[in-house]
């Protein structure tokens, strides 16, 4: 339902109330869509961790890890360690402060991020499956809209 307020017009407000609980549900229920090879347990987590130190742009640290994703340093350290630990991620030095550790994705990482990727695209294809192509590609749209957004926001303040 949309109500006019003037020449604009607002979403009702019960629907802008249900996107919250709306991506809670899409994180907990997407993982649970069949694709291949299946998602398994620490997937979302490395999932996570690749892809904030793959998008930093900079030298990343388990400090800015732990601030890119709201969460306590030793969390992020633990998930990091994880990755670390797999093969998936190395420990440097960094190129502007040698004294400073940062992240960087190993080839195996890489092969990783872009098997999430294969499988977030899997996971869409299946639950819009029976919509029309324009539908899909206009909410696909309007999520990268919203992810871009959102960082730019963040960026902000």
């Amino acid at each position: 339902m949309i109500e006019r307020s003037g020449d604009r017009a607002s979403p009702d407000p019960d629907l802008l109330d249900a996107v919250g609980p709306a991506f809670a549900r899409l994180r907990r229920r997407t993982a649970q869509i069949p694709v291949t090879p299946a998602v398994e347990p620490k997937d979302i987590n490395r999932n996570l961790v690749l892809n904030v130190i793959d998008e930093a742009g900079e030298e990343m640290s388990v400090g800015g890890v732990a601030e890119a994703l709201a969460i306590d340093p030793s969390v992020a350290s633990r998930m990091v360690s994880d990755c670390i630990s797999h093969g998936f991620l190395v420990r440097m030095p960094s190129q502007a402060d040698g004294r400073r550790a940062v992240l960087r994705l190993t080839g195996d990482g890489i092969a990783l991020r872009d098997r999430f990727r294969s499988q977030q695209r899997q996971a869409f294809e299946y639950i819009t499956r029976d919509w029309p192509e324009s539908e899909r590609r206009e909410l696909a749209r309007l999520i990268v809209k919203y992810a871009d957004c959102a960082e730019k926001a963040t960026r902000k303040r």
